[in-house]
C-alpha cells in the first residue's frame, strides 16, 4: 500500500520531466521562436553579462501539488533570461513575497534556477510557453501551446485549483474548457467551477504597473490565497 503511491509519483515526475524536455525542444511558432531568440541575443543593458535561457520555459513546483498558478507567459528579460517563470524581475518580487508570506514558498524571492527555491503544494507554470512581442499572444499561438497544458494538468492528478494571473491567462482558461466568457466575469478573487475536479480562480496580475497604482497590494493577494487554502481545507 505504500509502494504503489511512490510508484506513482515516480512514474508522474518521469512523465513531468519528459514533457518539459519536449516543452523546451519546441520550434513550431515561428515568432515567438524569432522573438524569444532575438531578446536573448540582443540582451538589455541592466543583463548585459548573463547568459539568457531564450527558450520555452516550462512549469516547475510540486509535482504533488493541489494548486497551479497559471502566468500567461515568460516575461521578456524575466524568465526568458533566467529559464523559470516569475523569476528574477519585479513581478517575482512581489509575487513570492506573497506566496512565502502565505507558506506556499519556502523563501521570499525568485531570482535564478539555482536560488533554492520550492513551492509548497504549488505547481507554477505559464499558458505560453514563450515571449510573445509586446506581451501579446496570437489565439493561434495560445491554441498550439494548449496541448502542453492539458498535459501539465493530465499528470497533476491532485491538482483541483487553478489560480490565472491576469485576465488573459483566466480567459485562456475559458478557452481551454470551452466555456463562456459572459458567464465567467474576470473579478479579483472569483472562484469558478470549470470542471468536475477543477475551479478557476482569478486574480490580478502581480505586474510593476498593477502593483504601483494599487490595482493589487499584498493585502489583495494574501487574501486570494489564503481564500483558496481555506478552500482547499473545505474540500478536504
Amino acid at each position: 500500500m505504500i509502494i504503489i503511491p511512490f510508484l506513482e509519483n515516480k512514474i508522474m515526475e518521469k512523465s513531468l520531466n519528459l514533457l518539459n524536455e519536449k516543452i523546451k525542444k519546441c520550434i513550431i511558432c515561428k515568432r515567438l521562436v524569432e522573438f524569444r531568440e532575438k531578446i536573448a541575443n540582443q540582451k538589455t543593458k541592466r543583463f548585459s553579462n548573463d547568459n539568457y535561457w531564450g527558450k520555452p520555459v516550462t512549469g516547475f513546483g510540486d509535482n504533488n501539488a493541489e494548486i497551479i498558478i497559471l502566468g500567461l507567459a515568460p516575461a521578456a528579460h524575466g524568465g526568458n533570461r533566467t529559464g523559470r517563470v516569475f523569476t528574477g524581475d519585479r513581478s517575482a518580487e512581489f509575487l513570492f513575497k506573497c506566496l512565502y508570506k502565505a507558506k506556499m514558498a519556502n523563501q521570499p524571492h525568485s531570482t535564478n534556477l539555482n536560488d533554492g527555491l520550492k513551492l509548497k503544494n504549488v505547481y507554477m507554470t505559464p499558458v505560453l510557453k514563450c515571449v510573445p512581442p509586446n506581451d501579446k499572444p496570437k489565439p493561434e499561438e495560445l491554441k498550439k501551446c494548449f496541448k502542453y497544458l492539458r498535459k501539465e494538468f493530465d499528470f497533476l492528478k491532485n491538482a483541483t485549483t487553478l489560480l490565472a494571473l491576469g485576465k488573459i491567462a483566466f480567459d485562456s482558461c475559458l478557452n481551454l474548457f470551452d466555456l463562456k466568457k459572459s458567464d465567467h466575469s474576470f473579478t479579483h478573487g472569483s472562484f469558478y467551477k470549470v470542471t468536475e475536479k477543477l475551479t478557476l480562480v482569478a486574480c490580478y496580475h502581480p505586474s510593476p504597473r498593477n502593483v504601483n497604482t494599487g490595482r493589487i497590494n499584498e493585502a489583495k493577494m494574501l487574501s486570494v490565497l489564503n481564500n483558496i487554502k481555506d478552500f482547499k481545507s473545505h474540500l478536504n
